[in-house]
């Protein structure tokens, strides 16, 4: 359903290097990068980062965050590492999240721009 989804970022350069390292560790790398954008994928750019030079940082109480499938908790663990080793801020650390309809195993990141970013993975245990 969805094709790609992009960020604002007000340093490029910074959220490139941020990105390069948090999205690493789920198998996406940088594809494209031209003087205002940035886009990571496996195939072809499906996460892009926009440069927004004189935007505020993103208010924690804005709502949106943006999920990211792993393919296992350790998956999940290393996004995690990635991003805090790279400059994020953890918004909730790894673990299993059981609710009444499904378990999850998820990771909660919060980029230097503030932009909420997550990594979920479901497992089979």
């Amino acid at each position: 359903m969805i094709d790609h989804i992009s960020l604002g970022v007000s340093d490029l350069e910074r959220a490139a290097r941020f990105y390069e390292a948090t999205l690493g560790a789920l198998g996406l790398s940088r594809l494209v990068t031209r003087p205002a954008t940035v886009g990571f994928g496996k195939n072809y750019p499906e996460f892009w980062i926009n440069l927004r030079a004189g935007m505020a940082k993103v208010s924690p109480e804005s709502g949106t965050h943006i999920c990211l499938r792993a393919r296992s908790s350790a998956e999940v663990d290393a996004f995690h590492a990635a991003a805090l080793n790279a400059g994020g801020i953890s918004d909730g650390a790894p673990g299993l999240r059981p609710h009444d309809r499904v378990k999850y195993y998820a990771a909660f990141v919060l980029d230097p721009d503030g932009n909420r970013v997550e990594a979920v993975t479901f497992p089979q245990e």
